[in-house]
This record gives structure tokens, C-alpha cells and sequence, in this order.
């Protein structure tokens, strides 16, 4: 995909955004199901993340396209971290339909996943982001690893202020110092986010849109016994 595709695919994408969700709508849809928290947590996570992801990405191009290679990475680390809360509340659905984790327990993780927050500013704390990353690389072999190449480049450790800043003549002993995130990542970025996307939308579409029926209809089903374990 070259870079007019991956722009105009991004700027697309802002126009199909979903603008409200009709909590008497779901109910409505379907009462047994929807009296329960969790799927309208589900629902709101899942576009959510659609609208986060998107401008972040939108923004990571546009540094990309002023030559800023380290806040366009920076970005394009938070857009697959986005990514990654989507897929993880598709995983710990499909643990619901296949017994593997208990609906409560379901609903709040789902609760942790919108609402948590490191600075205690709401009731719920959030999920480790590691936990959650290594948990989406069950599903997508190599996220893991990505992750952490641009964390690297996000932190002020060896890449980030060392290998992004200067090169070494070791025969003289010199340093030269410069603003190498350019050279060194350029070539590799709308791959990644070309990655991004596509992950993104095959979790966003297809995923969670199959998940969230079969959810609907395994509540109807086991609405009785969801009723005596509150």
C-alpha cells in the first residue's frame, strides 16, 4: 500500500465513525441480554477504540509526512496499544462462550477495560497494557515483538537517546550528534501502520461482530444461572 492509499484509507475511515450508541436500542433488540452491563460496555470499548485508534493514526501520518520519524512512532505505539484492548476484549469473549471464564468476571474486565485508570481517578483500575499485549499475541504472533520495538524507540533508554541521536567513530573516538529517527525508520513506517489497520478492522468487522451475536444469544440461553451467580 503506498502513502496516498494508507492517507486516503485513514481519512475514510473518520467519515465512518460511529457518532452515538442507543443503549434503548440494544435493550430493545434484545431485553434478556441487554439488561446485562457487559455487552453495552462491549459495544461502547469497541467503537471506542475505533475513534481512538483512527486519530492516532491520522496524526502519526501526518508527522511521518513533516519528517517527525519519533512522535509519528510514538503514536503508531499507542494506536497498536488500542488495537490490542480490542482484540483482548474479543479473547475474553470468546472465553465466555467457551466456559473458559466466568460472565461476572467477564463484565468486570469489561468494566476495568473502559472505566480503568492508573490515577484513581475512577473506581476501577486499569489493566496492565503488558498483560494485555501478551495475551493478543496468542492470537497475532509477533505483536509482542513490535510492541516492544517501538518501545523502544518511545523510551529514553539506548535507542531512544543514543541510537536516535548520535553515531560513534570508533577509531577516533567521536561522537556526532544528529536526529537520526528518519534514516532509520522512514522505509519501515506505513508498513507498520498498514499493519495496524488491518488488524484493527479484521477485529472491528469481523471478530467482534460474530462474537457479540453469539454473546447476545448465549445470555438468552443461560440468562437463568447468569441470575443466581449475581
Amino acid at each position: 500500500m503506498n502513502m496516498p492509499n494508507i492517507e486516503d484509507k485513514i481519512k475514510a475511515w473518520s467519515q465512518c465513525l460511529v457518532p452515538s450508541l442507543d443503549a434503548a436500542g440494544l435493550y430493545t433488540r434484545n431485553p434478556t441480554a441487554h439488561k446485562w452491563k457487559a455487552p453495552l460496555r462491549s459495544y461502547a470499548l469497541r467503537e471506542s477504540t475505533a475513534w481512538r485508534t483512527q486519530d492516532l493514526l491520522e496524526q502519526s501520518l501526518m508527522l511521518y509526512n513533516s519528517n517527525n520519524l519519533l512522535g509519528a512512532r510514538i503514536l503508531l505505539r499507542s494506536a497498536f496499544e488500542t488495537v490490542a484492548v480490542l482484540i483482548y476484549l474479543n479473547q475474553l469473549t470468546k472465553k465466555v462462550l467457551h466456559a473458559k471464564l466466568n460472565f461476572h468476571d467477564f463484565s468486570d474486565k469489561t468494566s476495568k477495560l473502559l472505566l480503568g485508570s492508573r490515577d484513581g481517578s475512577t473506581d476501577h483500575q486499569s489493566i496492565n497494557i503488558i498483560t494485555v499485549i501478551e495475551s493478543c499475541n496468542k492470537r497475532y504472533p509477533g505483536i509482542k515483538d513490535l510492541y516492544a520495538a517501538l518501545s523502544e524507540s518511545a523510551h529514553p533508554n539506548y535507542e531512544g537517546i543514543s541510537i536516535g541521536y548520535s553515531t560513534l567513530d570508533e577509531e577516533k573516538y567521536i561522537s556526532q550528534f544528529s536526529n537520526r529517527w528518519s534514516f532509520m525508520y522512514k522505509d519501515k513506517h506505513l508498513k507498520a501502520v498498514e499493519l495496524c489497520v488491518d488488524t484493527f478492522f479484521d477485529e472491528y468487522d469481523n471478530e467482534w461482530t460474530d462474537l457479540f451475536d453469539k454473546l447476545e444469544a448465549w445470555i438468552e440461553t443461560n440468562d437463568e444461572t447468569l441470575e443466581a451467580g449475581k
